[in-house]
Order: C-alpha cells, then sequence, then structure tokens
C-alpha cells in the first residue's frame, strides 16, 4: 500500500514547471533561468514539419548545448513527447534513446501499453502521464500506479474536446464543472498510487488574478506544481506555492516539539497525539507541517534575502 506522504519527497521539480516549444531553441535559456524546470514541447506547440529540428534541438540542449542551442540540466528538464496516436512517438523515442534525458511527459495518454513501451526505449527515465482524454481519466488509476511514473500530469483543451465540448472554462475563465470533476479525478488517482499530480496550464496569460487563484487551490489541494505557458506566469504560481512567515514559523516549531516527544526520527505518520501550543495534535497535522517545509524548501531559493 503506497505512502500517503510520497508526494512530499518524491519529485523534486517545481513548483512552477514552463512550456517551451521545442522549435524554438532560442528561448530555452530564458525558460530555464525563469522556471523551476523546462517542459521542452516536442508536441501541440510544434507543427509536424517542425518536428525533426525540434528533436534533435531537444537531444542537443540535453547533451550539452553548442554554439547555437544553450544546455539545460537533465535534472530539471522535462520532454513532453508525442501522443501515440499522431505516429510521432518512435520518433521522438529514436532520437531521444542514449541521451541523459530524465523526465518524459506522455502525452495523450491512455494505457499501459504506451507506458511500457516508452519506458523499455528510455529506461533511464521517469515517466509523466498527460491524462487529456476521458479513457484516460477511467484509467488514470493504473496510469498512475506503473513502476516509471513519477508523477501524474492533466490537461483542459483535448480533455474538453474529447468529451464533445466547446470550452473548458465559463466566461469568467472558472473551469466547467465536468473539468473541476475531471481534476478533482486525476489528482485522487495520484493520491491513491502514492505519486505526485501537477495541475494544468491556465492559457489566460494576461488573467493573473485567476491564475493565482487557481494555483493557490492546486497547492492547498494537492498538487506539488502547476504548468505555465508563458514565463511572466512563473512567479505568480511561485508565490502561491510559497508558505507565508506564519506558517512557516508554526510547521517549523511542530516539527520540533515532534522530535522532542517522539525521538529526532519520528516519522509524521506513526507518531501519536500530544499537546502542541495548547491543543492536541495527530499524525495528519504532523504531516501537514511536513509539507509545508517541503514547500518552504523548494521555493525559499527565489524569496528575497534567501
Amino acid at each position: 500500500m503506497p505512502r500517503p506522504d510520497a508526494p512530499v519527497s518524491s519529485f523534486t521539480l517545481g513548483p512552477a514547471l514552463l512550456f517551451c516549444p521545442g522549435s524554438r531553441p532560442d528561448r530555452f535559456g530564458k525558460a530555464a533561468e525563469r522556471s523551476d524546470a523546462v517542459i521542452v514541447d516536442l508536441e501541440d506547440a510544434v507543427t509536424t514539419a517542425e518536428k525533426p529540428a525540434a528533436r534533435a534541438a531537444a537531444v542537443t540542449a540535453i547533451t550539452g548545448g553548442d554554439d547555437d542551442i544553450p544546455a539545460l540540466d537533465p535534472a530539471v528538464t522535462v520532454v513532453r513527447l508525442n501522443g501515440v496516436s499522431f505516429g510521432e512517438l518512435d520518433a521522438d523515442l529514436t532520437a531521444l534513446e542514449g541521451s541523459p534525458v530524465r523526465h518524459v511527459v506522455v502525452a495523450k495518454a491512455e494505457d499501459l501499453g504506451v507506458l511500457d513501451h516508452v519506458a523499455a526505449a528510455l529506461p533511464d527515465a521517469r515517466l509523466i502521464p498527460q491524462v487529456e482524454s476521458p479513457i484516460g481519466v477511467l484509467n488514470a488509476p493504473a496510469l498512475a500506479s506503473h513502476p516509471a511514473v513519477e508523477a501524474l500530469f492533466w490537461g483542459t483543451e483535448d480533455m474538453i474536446a474529447g468529451l464533445g465540448g466547446t470550452t473548458a472554462r465559463t466566461a469568467d475563465g472558472a473551469y466547467r464543472s465536468v473539468i473541476r470533476h475531471i481534476r478533482h479525478s486525476v489528482l485522487i488517482a495520484a493520491g491513491a498510487a502514492g505519486v505526485p499530480a501537477l495541475d494544468a496550464i491556465n492559457t489566460g496569460i494576461r488573467d493573473l488574478p485567476r491564475l493565482a487563484a487557481e494555483a493557490e487551490d492546486a497547492c492547498a489541494s494537492g498538487f506539488v506544481a502547476k504548468a505555465c505557458v508563458h514565463p511572466h506566469q512563473v512567479e505568480t504560481v511561485r508565490r502561491a506555492y510559497t508558505p507565508d512567515a506564519g506558517e512557516v514559523e508554526w510547521a517549523k516549531a511542530l516539527l520540533v516539539a515532534l522530535r522532542q516527544e517522539a525521538g529526532a526520527d519520528a516519522d509524521p505518520l506513526t507518531v501519536g497525539a500530544f499537546s502542541f501550543r495548547g491543543q492536541m495534535v495527530d499524525a495528519p497535522v504532523a504531516l501537514q507541517a511536513q509539507r509545508i517545509m517541503a514547500r518552504y524548501d523548494a521555493t525559499r531559493v527565489h524569496q528575497p534575502g534567501e
């Protein structure tokens, strides 16, 4: 049975993941500077004619770069592969075989067969299935449980098209109820499998208040990171994932009290109830404190004065 605290420590990317078209290697450097991890996209952001060059650029970048293409650190670079139904996946895998790629998004993932196929071709990479279709939602628990999977991702626009709809959001920018249901379903599937969940993009580049509210909800609900489509969305996502000073002080103090109560190596999942600041707290509350500190550690490098 997976441990419910797995998403705290098993995903080292984020919280702000920035998409960059593989066909625009001139943007790779800026994307890496501005984000926590770059998603080099070989799929929707790249035309069919541009795909061979995009593959070559992605491989060049993660293998050290050259005079024209800046290097990208494979540890914080994700490559999004084409979906199997478009006939481009095998070309992606052939290009990446033998490269130092460590993280790949499997676009439009629907069944375990495609994950097996990608894992066999790229045995050193960790997979991030992107749930973007109704059948993908139904199979999300199985996808999340695949041994090569490090996180579960989801998408909106392909999803609403697959449902026969026209827009994933209402006029005010909020998700439609069916999309909220799918978002929750993917999060629950990931949690049940003990893997992290990544939240989808918001295409409203200028609507930063909506993005902030969405990212704050994603963080509070359990998504460990959120994808961005423009560099100026990154700081909004980071702020949403950065605990405030009061939260950090409370979490640090509670974890100190836990260690004093149960020992230096105490596991928040096994500690019993104990008194903290006049209240009785137990394992779920201690786990919340641990998660606050995990978010703090992931974002504090971006905070002024840190």
